[in-house]
């Protein structure tokens, strides 16, 4: 299993104890794409990389990140060769570890297939990793029945598409039932005053390059207005770590009573944040997969989405990053007193889109069939949402 970033680690990481109980050995790979992140993901799941490769990141760019990585792997699978390489998403490590390992003949897994935008250029590169991966997988392990329809219009049909749900669901469930407490300095007390109803907790989480500049100065002076707009509202804002798109953060919200910016958050401090929030603003396709778990609409700073079962779901709402439409959207939103909201939670409780928490065994057993460790192919995930719940957010929001 290979992992380069944050989000490839928390989503691989409930693979391992899943891959072992199907009589196989899970060998996790830290690509030195991220690796102080991805060794933090992992940590917090109780797992540690076997193998760390040692690259060197020149001026991280993508050209010399995928020039360095592919020596590296094929050195790795001449000393360890694989069964199988597992690479999940589409980062440029997913891209890179699929590339290798396909070139030497290892059957490539791709956990978190079929997603799409059907826009190359949104998001960038990612989009276009994903399909080029997806023409050399061996086995395609898809997160949803959209996703698997999405392959299929491209040619990748067949027993070798799973429908497993999203490990990032099983991750998030397994974090929250920990309840662990909260690490980042002063976040308890925003916490406390969220779950005793003291204030409303909104999360906001802005770091896609795309959204960089003007996308983010608009949706900055969104968050400035809600904040100024709702004397209840606190906002929590994890930072990019780029020096200048903190910056840009800073000089808008600093002065800005009630919200908080702080340095990015560990993956249980951050869920802890999630499920105690009423409203989340984000451009993270992993948050737009989490927040339906703990009944908590997303507003989508973005265009398009690859997630769109989120917002079929009424789950999630596109509202772009035009300022007043994010502004008229969260408002709405807020209008809802708390009993409303407790009300929701009660309601439509864990129901999500995207998984059931068990999506890591049924990839697990996918592998083990691919690799004939097992004679029976895992049943497809398919979700039944509670009745009522289709297009709850969007309706809220007073948003098509």
């Amino acid at each position: 299993m290979l992992a380069g970033t944050r989000p490839e680690a928390i989503k691989l990481a409930p693979m391992a104890a899943a891959l072992t109980a199907c009589d196989m050995r899970p060998v996790v790979v830290a690509s030195g794409q991220h690796p102080a992140m991805v060794a933090q993901a992992l940590s917090a799941f109780g797992v540690a990389a076997d193998e760390s490769l040692i690259i060197d990141r020149g001026d991280g760019g993508q050209a010399e990140l995928l020039a360095a990585l592919g020596p590296a792997l094929q050195q790795l699978w001449r000393r360890r060769r694989p069964g199988a390489v597992v690479v999940q998403g589409d980062t440029s490590t997913t891209l890179a570890g699929a590339l290798a390992a396909f070139w030497a003949g290892i059957p490539v897994v791709h956990l978190e297939a079929g997603l799409r935008s059907h826009d190359l250029t949104s998001p960038f590169p990612e989009e276009g990793n994903r399909k080029m991966v997806s023409q050399i997988s061996a086995l395609h392990l898809a997160p949803t029945q959209a996703a698997r329809r999405n392959l299929q219009a491209e040619g990748c049909a067949g027993p070798q598409v799973v429908v497993t749900g999203n490990t990032a669901v099983d991750a998030v469930l397994a974090v929250a039932d920990r309840s662990a407490p909260v690490t980042a300095v002063g976040l308890a007390d925003v916490l406390a005053r969220a779950r005793s109803g003291e204030s409303r907790l909104l999360l906001v989480t802005a770091h896609r390059r795309e959204s960089w500049g003007e996308p983010l100065e608009a949706v900055l002076r969104a968050i400035r207005a809600v904040a100024l707009g709702h004397g209840d509202v606190e906002v929590v804002l994890p930072a990019h770590p780029n020096p200048a798109v903190r910056r840009q953060v800073q000089d808008t919200l600093d002065s800005v009573p009630r919200v908080h910016i702080t340095e990015p958050l560990p993956y249980p401090d951050l869920v802890s944040v999630l499920a105690a929030s009423t409203l989340v603003l984000s451009d993270s396709g992993g948050i737009q997969e989490e927040a339906p778990s703990f009944g908590v609409p997303v507003l989508v700073l973005r265009e398009v989405t690859e997630r769109m079962e989120a917002v079929e779901a009424g789950c999630a709402v596109l509202v772009g990053t035009e300022t007043g439409r994010i502004v008229e959207a969260a408002s709405a939103l807020l209008a809802r007193s708390v009993p409303e909201m407790v009300l929701r939670r009660e309601k439509y409780g864990r129901a999500n889109p995207f998984g059931d928490g068990a999506a890591a065994v049924r990839a697990a057993e996918a592998i083990a069939w691919l690799l004939g460790v097992r004679s029976a192919r895992p049943a497809d995930f398919v979700y039944a949402p509670p009745p009522g719940l289709g297009h709850a957010a969007a309706a809220e929001a007073g948003v098509a």
